[in-house]
């Protein structure tokens, strides 16, 4: 869903515009900074486009080795405390210009990358509207435009809005708007039937289960309720069940084509399944859907 968007980012140090307009990579302004790799010192331009490792460098950058980034106006080295989920090595983040930040692994060939958004609002100012964008971009991210579609033709079922395996889902509370992901990982208020609390954190990528806990959760066994980090609100569906083992479903908000759309995960732990609301599925449908 990201793969089309340019983003315009900033040195989080020194908060300039990182953007360079004379040197395109992809055809779009690159991301320009200093950087020491292999004992070499020199310029490199990144792809702006989220999904894109292009990029072009004054020096050679040797696969798999970890370069230094230095913002070009201030000198500083633009790091992360975080580290790769994939090699370990160190991430190297960038703020958006008006929101969010985007995190890419330092080492060369590693396609780690993460974009964050602040809140729900600043998302949906990003998102392009019926598969094309219209007007200027005045915030930090524009649209590369794409071909318009009639309503006739997103309704053929094979024509819908694919969310492939992987995706990187933005989240958010569908009471305070604001974003559930922290850290790169999606993260909950839970509460067992013992009242036990403690927070969940899963992970943001379409079909990766991988999760961590603040307290023990039993397998095959519903959370008592589930809530928003931020106001506290319940985001379980009382009247909804899962439609795989019976257990309460819980809803968030999901970026995706021109809007958010209800996203549903089911509260037991173990169980895999994640859904969809019946009109949205009109217009979207998953890569591993049993309709293909």
């Amino acid at each position: 869903m990201l793969d089309l968007i340019s983003l315009k980012v900033k040195c989080p140090i020194c908060h300039t515009s990182l953007m360079d307009s004379e040197n395109l990579v992809d055809k779009q302004p690159s991301v320009k900074m200093k950087i020491h790799v292999n004992n070499q010192k020199g310029i490199i331009w990144l792809s702006s486009i989220y999904g894109s490792y292009n990029f072009h460098s004054d020096i050679e950058v040797p696969e798999d080795k970890i370069g230094i980034f230095e913002c070009p106006h201030c000198k500083n080295q633009i790091i992360s405390d975080k580290k790769c989920d994939i090699c370990s090595s160190p991430l190297v983040q960038f703020y958006l210009l008006d929101g969010g930040k985007v995190s890419i692994c330092s080492k060369a060939g590693c396609k780690n990358h993460s974009v964050e958004f602040q809140d729900l609002k600043t998302a949906l100012s990003h998102m392009y509207q019926d598969f094309s964008y219209h007007g200027s971009s005045t915030g930090n991210i524009e649209i590369i435009k794409r071909p318009k579609k009639s309503i006739k033709d997103k309704l053929k079922k094979n024509d819908r809005e694919i969310i492939i395996s992987g995706t990187y889902l933005q989240s958010f509370c569908p009471h305070c708007q604001k974003s559930l992901i922290e850290n790169n990982m999606l993260k909950f208020r839970i509460e067992k039937d013992n009242d036990e609390k403690g927070y969940l954190l899963l992970s943001p990528y379409l079909n990766i289960f991988s999760h961590k806990s603040t307290i023990r959760l039993p397998e095959k066994k519903a959370v008592k309720e589930i809530k928003c980090w931020h106001c506290d609100s319940s985001l379980i569906e009382k009247e909804k069940k899962c439609p795989q083992c019976g257990s309460e479903i819980a809803r968030i908000s999901v970026a995706a084509m021109s809007k958010m759309i209800d996203f549903y995960i089911c509260s037991q732990k173990g169980c895999t399944w994640h859904g969809l609301s019946d009109e949205d599925l009109k217009y979207i449908i998953f890569e591993d859907s049993e309709e293909w």
